[in-house]
């Protein structure tokens, strides 16, 4: 970089840090303001922070290896990690779910759902300590990725045995930490927008000139990781093979390739959006629920979704610019040889001064926004669910402030212990999605649909199924992740249903008041028969209504998110049946769900 770039870099950092410090009276007023900005935000705010949140640099960088190795098709890979598909389901109903319990966490949501008896307890500890683990394996996929990307540029030394990748993420997570730690949601979502400028003027900057500059070759070389840690280069891919959007049956990787575990690519899809429905009906934790738990009616929980979600679409042409300015790189210096660096390599060799400085401020406002948007939430689990909650119940507001920070900096230092023994994106991310994941999803699920699930069977059933996780990354780490995915779960549907079966039912009363303020669709015939007929009828009606708009919200978002890389690739064929088909479901989008918001279901009591 020239010092032009060094200043803007520069500028940007000292202005996350200073909004993040004058943010620090508002959040310090107690834990509902640290953790939920006292839920005042609009929703076009949580809507942009979420965006900028789900803009990580480790998931950008790994969406573009995928694009850069499998063409258009790589977006359906995205389709394991929730993100693409899952706010298609937080849009329709499981963000107005989750806000109706006005809780903090989804650990505190337990007590809602399952009493403030034993099995509540159990389950809200069981709920803390499983997110906090998933807190630090993000923290670590944060640090892996960011590190891959900053040490491109800084020139930072590796030293005390530790690689400069480890060094870059820990600047960058230091910065970021501090307005963080000082100003908790306030600061978070403040510079998030702040930094969702950014990001759109690097995505836009980045779009323009792969569309008007670099057009991508009849035929090119791409590259592919192989599991010993090496790269093969594979020759003779078409630009019409590359640009197609329909996902073949079979892709053809060799057996040492780190994606020859897509070579059963239909299976795989079929298998990721079975995983994704699941997940997207059972809820999300973390820094995505916690913007839906700060939000303050439902009309405005589905108004952030639809905002986050159109914003999220741009990443998209983003990520289908960048592999083609990668692949055009390759044609005249070489191919890349690891798909994971290609963003770095493009910015430094492709990106005039100046912009550059611009362009790598706005990846690592990425990086910052989903990094602290993770921390903050998770901190609130230690705070308020095992601190508050069982350590000290009377502890003074100085005091959960205190925790607040200290678990924030604590949760930090473990992630980035465990990147160093973390060498490889995609190897992280699969095992948080497929693996560690999975061990939660089936719980999940069912506490939302199954009357008859207890405290003890959701605890029992997210032990099981966490533990049979671990076992499987330290006894088997490279099956492929159907079977890590289904040893895990299927571990954790047994371990529920035992649990749940073995012990008895939760309060009725409890449950009453949990369907009547959530009033989910499922099976809570026994719950439900106090209920008036016509406010049954009511419910029911808004439940259809609902299951009936997820069914156009789901494609609505993967063709919205496809329609704008066509755009980046100038595939005008598909890109007219694409925008037919975007028209049809937002029309049906807008009649099931959108003038619907302002109505809601009131239950007396």
């Amino acid at each position: 970089m020239h010092l032009i770039d060094y200043v803007i870099l520069s500028v940007y950092l000292i202005g996350m840090v200073l909004i993040g410090l004058l943010m620090q009276r508002k959040a310090s007023s107690g834990i509902d303001s640290y953790f939920l900005g006292n839920r005042k935000l609009p929703w076009w705010v949580l809507g942009a922070s979420g965006m900028a949140s789900n803009l990580d640099v480790s998931g950008t960088m790994i969406n573009t290896a995928w694009i850069f190795t499998l063409g258009a098709i790589g977006i359906f890979v995205e389709i394991r990690g929730g993100v693409t598909l899952i706010m298609a389901f937080l849009m329709i109903f499981m963000g107005k779910w989750n806000r109706r319990a006005e809780v903090m966490t989804m650990a505190e949501w337990m007590k809602f759902r399952f009493g403030t008896d034993k099995e509540g307890h159990v389950a809200r500890l069981i709920s803390a300590i499983s997110i906090l683990i998933v807190t630090i394996a993000m923290i670590t996929y944060f640090a892996v990725g960011s590190g891959k990307f900053i040490a491109e540029f800084l020139g930072i030394p590796s030293f005390w045995g530790l690689s400069s990748e480890f060094w870059a993420s820990t600047i960058m997570i230091v910065l970021a930490m501090t307005y963080t730690v000082a100003s908790g949601l306030y600061g978070v979502v403040w510079t998030d927008v702040f930094q969702s400028v950014l990001i759109f003027g690097m995505i836009i900057y980045i779009s323009v000139i792969a569309f008007t500059k670099f057009p991508l070759p009849d035929v090119f070389s791409i590259s592919v990781p192989l599991k010993d840690g090496g790269y093969q280069v594979i020759e003779g891919i078409t630009r019409q093979q590359w640009t197609n959007i329909l996902p073949p049956w079979k892709l053809n990787f060799s057996a040492d390739s780190a994606y020859s575990i897509y070579n059963l690519f239909g299976i795989a899809i079929i298998f990721y959006l079975l995983k994704t429905v699941i997940e997207g009906a059972g809820g999300t934790s973390g820094y995505m629920i916690q913007r839906f738990f700060a939000s303050r009616s439902d009309r405005e929980s589905g108004l952030l979704s639809l905002f986050w979600t159109f914003l999220l679409a741009f990443r998209w042409p983003f990520v289908a610019a960048i592999a083609i300015m990668g692949i055009s790189y390759g044609a005249t210096h070489g191919t890349i040889q690891d798909p994971e660096r290609v963003i770095p390599i493009v910015i430094n060799q492709m990106v005039p001064m100046g912009l550059k400085g611009l362009l790598i401020a706005g990846l690592m406002a990425a990086a910052m926004s989903t990094f602290d948007s993770t921390v903050n939430a998770g901190a609130s689990y230690w705070v308020k669910d095992i601190y508050q909650a069982y350590l000290n119940p009377h502890a003074s507001n100085k005091q959960l402030m205190r925790h607040s920070r200290w678990a924030s900096i604590i949760i930090v230092l473990f992630g980035l212990f465990f990147s160093i023994f973390i060498k490889n994106i995609n190897e992280i991310w699969g095992w948080i999605t497929m693996s560690i994941g999975a061990g939660m999803i089936i719980p999940t699920l069912a506490r939302w649909y199954w009357w008859r699930l207890n405290g003890y069977g959701f605890a029992i059933g997210t032990l099981g199924g966490m533990l049979a996780a671990i076992i499987q990354r330290l006894a088997f780490p490279n099956v492929p992740e159907y079977v890590a995915f289904s040893f895990a779960s299927g571990i954790s549907l047994i371990s529920m249903i035992i649990g749940t079966y073995l012990t008895r039912p939760t309060d009725r009363n409890v449950l009453y008041d949990f369907y009547k303020r959530t009033r989910p669709f499922g099976m809570w015939k026994p719950v439900i028969t106090k209920l008036p007929a016509n406010t049954k009828n009511m419910i029911n009606k808004e439940n259809r209504r609902d299951i009936i708009a997820t069914c156009f919200a789901v494609p609505w978002q993967l063709t919205l998110f496809i329609t704008f890389m066509m755009i980046i690739m100038k595939r005008w064929d598909a890109l007219a049946y694409l925008i037919i088909l975007l028209v049809f479901l937002s029309v049906g989008l807008y009649f099931t769900w959108y003038r619907h918001l302002s109505t809601e279901v009131k239950v007396d009591n």
